[in-house]
Order: C-alpha cells, then structure tokens, then sequence
C-alpha cells in the first residue's frame, strides 16, 4: 500500500471548481458511482429514487460560525482563524505572523472592548487564546468583527459577501461552532427532504465541527507524515440509537459527507454498533481502512493529494475513484465547496 501523497494526485482544469453554488441548491450534478458497472449521471434531487425505505441519512448540523478575525498586537498585525474550543475555554486558533507572538502577549480587536491572551503557541501557527468575552458575548464579538473563512479557493478578492453567508450554511445548521460548512449538506432544500420523507428514507443528525485543519495542505510526501487536526463532535444517546435500530433493521448507514462519515466511524466499535460520542477526534481515513459503520456517502468532489479524496478511496475503491473523478472533469462536473456532488457505495479492497 502506497505512503506517498502523489499517488493521490490529479490534474483539474480551473474551469471544473465552482464559484457559486447550483440553484436551486438540489439541481447540482450527482455522479452516482455503484460497486462495479457504468457511472450514472445525475442530479442531487434524485437522491430518494437512489436511496431505499428503511435507509438512514446522517447530517451534520454544525452551524459556521465568523472565524476569521484580524488582530494586533502592539503594531503587528495578526490574522487569527478560530479552529475549536477547548474543554477549559480557551480556543485553539492558526495564526498568521504566530512567530511574532509570545505567551502573555494581548491581541486587540479594532474598536472591539474584547481582548484575548496569548496561553501558548505550538508548532506550524498553532496557538491558544483565552478571550475575554465567553457565551453571549462572545458569539456578539464574532458577529461585530468576524469574517467568514471561505476556503482559499473560493474567488473573493473583496472578501465574503452577503449571498455567501446565505449559500455557505446547510439547511441542518442548528449548534454554532464550524469554522468550515459541511459542503455536502450544501445541496439540501425542502423539497428534497420531503423527497427522502415519502421515500421512507430516516433522517437522523450528529454534529461536528469542522475546524481550520480542514484548509491545510499536506505538506509532507509521506502520508504517514501527515498531522490530522481534532474535531468536536456529538453524537447522542437517542441519534445512536436510532442509526443502531436502522441498521438492525436492514437499513444502510448514508452519510452526509465526510464529516458525518468521520465520527460516525469514530464513535462506533468492531461490531458495528453505533456509541454515543462527545469529544474530539482526529481519525485519518485513507486506502486499507476497514469501514464499521457506513454504506454510502454522499459528498462533493475534493481536491487532488488531500485528505479527503484519500478518504473517498479509501471508501469507494482507489482505482474506481481515480476513474470516477476522471469522468466527472471530462462531463464538466463543478469541483469543492460549491460544486456537484458523488454517491458512494462502499467498496472494500481496492486498494494503490
């Protein structure tokens, strides 16, 4: 099995990545891509006649928060990406110039009463902030100075804009706390989900916020180099108990992207069952993997040599990923946050 970043490397025309998303956010491209047999081009609306009664959809119902802050210290400037909360209250965050910071160094915020404090700084702009608002007042400050962090490639040279704030949250967005949306929930409307209701498909939601570790690339070309960001995340005692009566029912386990994959494997044991989870995690999944609780996942198109088309690899077979991506850039599917989207059955084997 291969450890090298390149073998996950792939070349996308810069017409293929999406600026905007498809609207309605339901007509967006569907490349479904069975075990074995011929790719089938659809759209995301189709997804019940795809999807079978007694099937569970998982959701991620993160919301994003604004976490992109601009600070000083002294006359340096310091661009602060929030990542996650940490249990003490504190919050890990990547800094640019973290160089320049020192712990017991103060960060102002332009005009902003609010004032955080350098606890320590680690490797690779990692640092740890303790601000001076919590709760309430903390979540005014973000909405008063925070910016969106849309991925970098996402052209906005003037910034965020207000269509953006609208289009870059899911319609499960509940518990505030992502630094990044859930993309695949992106495609989500009404209309489908009453789709997926009247197709007796179940729907059931965790949470997991995705953090700015999400906008990193790998920088080693060995992939057992590579450092995963944690992530917070909760499953509850009812979620895992209505995905485990699903399953034991004949249903199959259909994650809504990658973030909804990731702790559902995290929270669940060797025999498949589904445990309620509240913590971090920072699994890796890449090819040889052995999957414990999904079947199918729906998830947008991820870039070449990261972690998350490793993962889709690892999920739908290496070799029938790398062809499945090859036929979407030469159908003109949309790539990232904003693009089209793939249906996943989970293939076991195939492995670099």
């Amino acid at each position: 099995m291969t450890d090298l970043v390149s073998d996950f490397d792939f070349t996308l025309p810069p017409g293929n990545i999406a600026d905007h998303p498809a609207r309605p956010r339901d007509s967006a491209r569907l490349l479904d891509v069975p075990v074995d047999g011929p790719f089938r081009d659809r759209h995301v609306r189709d997804l019940p006649g795809c999807l079978r009664a007694g099937d569970i959809l998982v959701a991620n119902d993160t919301a994003v928060i604004p976490a992109q802050l601009s600070a000083m210290r002294g006359d340096a400037k310091i661009g602060i990406t929030l990542d996650r909360i940490l249990p003490d209250g504190t919050w890990h965050v990547l800094a640019r110039n973290a160089r320049r910071l020192r712990p017991g160094d103060t960060l102002t915020f332009g005009a902003s009463p609010v004032t955080a404090q350098v606890v320590s700084r680690g490797e690779g702009g990692d640092v740890t902030l303790r601000f001076s608002a919590e709760g309430a007042a903390f979540d005014q400050f973000l909405h008063d100075v925070g910016h969106l962090a849309l991925p970098p490639y996402i052209a906005r040279p003037e910034g965020p804009t207000d269509e953006d704030r609208k289009d870059y949250s899911t319609i499960f967005a509940q518990h505030r706390g992502a630094v990044a949306a859930p993309t695949a929930g992106l495609h989500f409307t009404p209309g489908l989900l009453a789709g997926l209701d009247a197709a007796g498909v179940i729907r059931q939601t965790l949470t997991l916020h995705v953090g700015a570790g999400t906008f990193l690339p790998m920088r080693s070309e060995q992939i057992s180099a590579h450092r995963m960001h944690a992530e917070r995340g909760t499953i509850s005692p009812h979620a895992a108990a209505r995905i485990n009566a699903a399953r034991a029912a004949g249903g199959r386990i259909v994650a809504v992207g990658t973030t909804s994959l990731r702790l559902l494997e995290s929270a669940t044991d060797e025999n498949g069952i589904v445990h309620p989870f509240h913590g971090e995690t920072a699994i890796f999944i890449r090819p040889g993997y052995r999957f414990r609780a999904v079947d199918m996942l729906l998830t947008n198109f991820h870039l070449p040599r990261s972690t998350l088309f490793m993962l889709v690899c690892a999920f739908g077979g290496y070799h029938r990923m790398k062809a499945a991506y090859a036929h979407a850039i030469a159908s003109g599917y949309r790539f990232y946050s904003y693009g089209d989207a793939c249906l996943l059955h989970r293939t076991e084997g195939d492995l670099p």
